[in-house]
Order: structure tokens, then C-alpha cells, then sequence
């Protein structure tokens, strides 16, 4: 076996939660052009068709199924359908996130435990649901944020109408980073790794100029991320060659945690 093959996913089955977003994309079709089988997974079942079929016109196996993560029999019915048609999971990302929270700290209580709900109880739902039809050695990658990481630098919004004040964000990325550690534990006898990545901000062309201006600032790279700078990091966690991997947090972010 070479490096190369370390890094090959052919025969092996993944499930990305989420999939049709910036940072979504860049899973699929690591993933994809790495040779899985993909499903993606979400509510936004039209938007993952159309993911799924650019994929499947260039020869990836990939499959869009409905999942919402907030209703543990949805979540269910996509591990029966993955263990029907493939048997097995090998990998699983856990990308999906929902955003109820849109005014800041003093959001309506129900939109927080909406939240609260859909993207800490449902993400160990998944997890463990997931669990119990991957195969030994397989990789579970959660998606955290570098807000998981940090407290919220008012800086970065100077001189636009945005702001960083999402309570419940910071508390399901910041909880992520440990949770990664107890599941890294909980699976680590079937030599199931499980591994956290940490974005950091991508590049889009509604941000205002101060915004792209402030933030790129405090990275130490100087720029946001773009279309492809999450795909490297998501295949070495997926792929064999990060086999004694585990347990860990990953910041993608062009150095903005580190400074």
C-alpha cells in the first residue's frame, strides 16, 4: 500500500448531514471525487437532488436522502435505508446545523430550545444512531467552528450592520469540541475514530467589504476561506491515513485561533 492508497476511499460508505451549503460542498466532493459513496442528508431535499446530480454527471456515487434532525424517527429511517442498500457506514460528518437563533441574545426562548433541540440532542442522536451501523474503523468527523474555540471579537463587524452575538452557536460548537472527546472514547474499542474540524469564516459575496476587510485582518493568512480549503482536512480524517487519529480538534481557519 502506498501513501496514495491511505488516502483513497473506494469501497467505503459516507453520510454527510447537511451537504448543500458553502462548507457542505467541499465534504461531498472530497469525499465523492475520493471514490465513497456518499448520501447527503438534510430537510432541503431539492437543494441536495441538485448536489447529487452534478455529482452523479461526473461518474461519484452520490445519493440525497430526507433527514430531519430534529425528529429522531427521520433520523432512524436514513440509517435503515443506508444499512438496506449498503450494508455499512464507514464515515460519517456531522455538518448540519440549524440557525433559529437570528436576533442575538434575546432571541425568543422557544427559538433558542429549537435549537437547543435540533443541534445538540439530535446531533447525538445521529451520532449514536449512525454508530450502530458503521462498520469497525470507521471516522466520524463533527463540523465545528472556530466560534467553538474563541469568544466573539466585535472587531471583525466594525463598520457594518452585523454582529456575532449567537449564544446558542458558540454553546453547540464549543460543547462539539468536548463531545468529540467522549465519543472518541465511547467507540475507540471498535477503533472507530472521531474527530472534530473547526472552520473558520468563508468567503461569500454578500459580506460587505469591512466585514472581509476586518476578518482577514485577524487571521494570520489574511484572507477568509474559499471553495476548497475545508476538502483536504475532511479526506485526511476520513481516510485511513489519519488511522491513529482520534479525540481531536482541528482548527481550519487560517489562523485565526491562533493569534
Amino acid at each position: 500500500m502506498t501513501v496514495l492508497d491511505l488516502f483513497s476511499l473506494r469501497g467505503k460508505v459516507a453520510l454527510v448531514t447537511g451537504g448543500a451549503g458553502g462548507y457542505g460542498r467541499q465534504i461531498v466532493r472530497a469525499l465523492a471525487e475520493a471514490g465513497a459513496r456518499t448520501y447527503i442528508a438534510s430537510r432541503h431535499l431539492d437543494a441536495l437532488e441538485a448536489v447529487a446530480a452534478e455529482h452523479r454527471a461526473e461518474g461519484h456515487d452520490v445519493r440525497a436522502l430526507c433527514l430531519d434532525q430534529g425528529d429522531e424517527a427521520s433520523i432512524l429511517a436514513v440509517r435503515d435505508v443506508i444499512k438496506k442498500e449498503s450494508g455499512a457506514l464507514h464515515i460519517l460528518v456531522n455538518n448540519a446545523v440549524a440557525r433559529t437563533v437570528k436576533t442575538g441574545v434575546f432571541e425568543d426562548a422557544a427559538k433558542i430550545d429549537e435549537s437547543m433541540h435540533i443541534n445538540g440532542t439530535g446531533l447525538i442522536v445521529v451520532t449514536r444512531a449512525m454508530g450502530e451501523v458503521m462498520a469497525d474503523g470507521g471516522s466520524i468527523i463533527n463540523i465545528g467552528s472556530m466560534m467553538g474555540l474563541v469568544g466573539v471579537e466585535p472587531l471583525n463587524y466594525r463598520g457594518t450592520e452585523m454582529h456575532g452575538w449567537y449564544p446558542d452557536y458558540f454553546f453547540h460548537k464549543g460543547g462539539m469540541t468536548n463531545l468529540t472527546r467522549f465519543f472518541a472514547s465511547y467507540y475507540g474499542a471498535r477503533g472507530i475514530r472521531v474527530n472534530c474540524v473547526h472552520p473558520g469564516g468563508l468567503r461569500s459575496p454578500s459580506q460587505p467589504e469591512a466585514f472581509v476587510r476586518n476578518y482577514s485582518e485577524r487571521t494570520c493568512l489574511g484572507r477568509l476561506a474559499n471553495d476548497t480549503d475545508l476538502m483536504g482536512a475532511i479526506l485526511f480524517l476520513a481516510a485511513d491515513a489519519s488511522r491513529y487519529v482520534t479525540g481531536t480538534n482541528l482548527p481550519v481557519d487560517g489562523g485565526y485561533t491562533a493569534k
